[in-house]
């Protein structure tokens, strides 16, 4: 899902499309989206993913659009546990007039009747930001984990429940002070994502 355009920056734009089984949702157009989402934005991105299988690995550009989850979260058909990988709790209030944002959508994601923790499958929503800046770079504050004690946690989830998706968001931008050794990281990590989960079939 290209909204800011940091997956050009990186290089990791040409991985995908070099792929023809990828779908590239070019986004970045879409007005009202960076941080909080509003209705009419909404309906867009809605609209642009309404084709798009939910069993996929979705990359959803810088942890400023994370709220996207949310919107991936509407098209489960079957309960599923969210299982969350972010330094952040993303479950506060929305400051603007209850639109969705990226600090919020864990509100909407709890209402959701489709999430259960007691259910067999899983939905995984990761943010880069979760890793130390040593394995991600991203335009948030990080956390200190290791990319091996994130496959350990994925081994552990993926041991006792079915996928039913994954979502992966965070990078940084050349907009916003982005440096090639920052996207060689990001380039690292997410490459060593992508070949996990397709060893699992995804």
């Amino acid at each position: 899902m290209d909204l800011s355009g940091v997956f050009a920056d990186e290089g990791w734009d040409s991985v995908l499309a070099s792929d023809p089984g990828n779908t590239i949702l070019r986004l970045r157009d879409v007005e009202g989206t960076r941080g909080y989402c509003g209705p009419d934005a909404e309906d867009a991105l809605m609209q642009a993913m309404a084709s798009c299988p939910l069993y996929a690995i979705h990359w959803i550009d810088t942890g400023d659009y994370h709220y996207i989850s949310a919107l991936w979260l509407r098209k489960l058909e079957e309960p599923s546990a969210l299982f969350l990988f972010d330094h952040h709790s993303d479950d506060q209030p929305p400051a603007f007039g209850g639109l969705l944002s990226c600090g919020s959508w864990m509100l909407e994601a709890k209402a959701n009747p489709m999430v259960r923790d007691d259910a067999p499958s899983a939905y995984i929503s990761i943010d880069l930001d979760w890793l130390s800046p040593a394995f991600a770079r991203t335009d948030w504050d990080q956390g200190d984990a290791t990319l091996q004690q994130l496959f350990d946690s994925l081994d552990e989830i993926l041991s006792s429940h079915r996928l039913a998706g994954v979502d992966i968001c965070g990078g940084l931008c050349l907009r916003d002070g982005a440096h090639a050794s920052d996207f060689a990281v990001n380039l690292r990590t997410r490459r060593a994502l992508l070949d996990y989960f397709a060893g699992r079939d995804l």
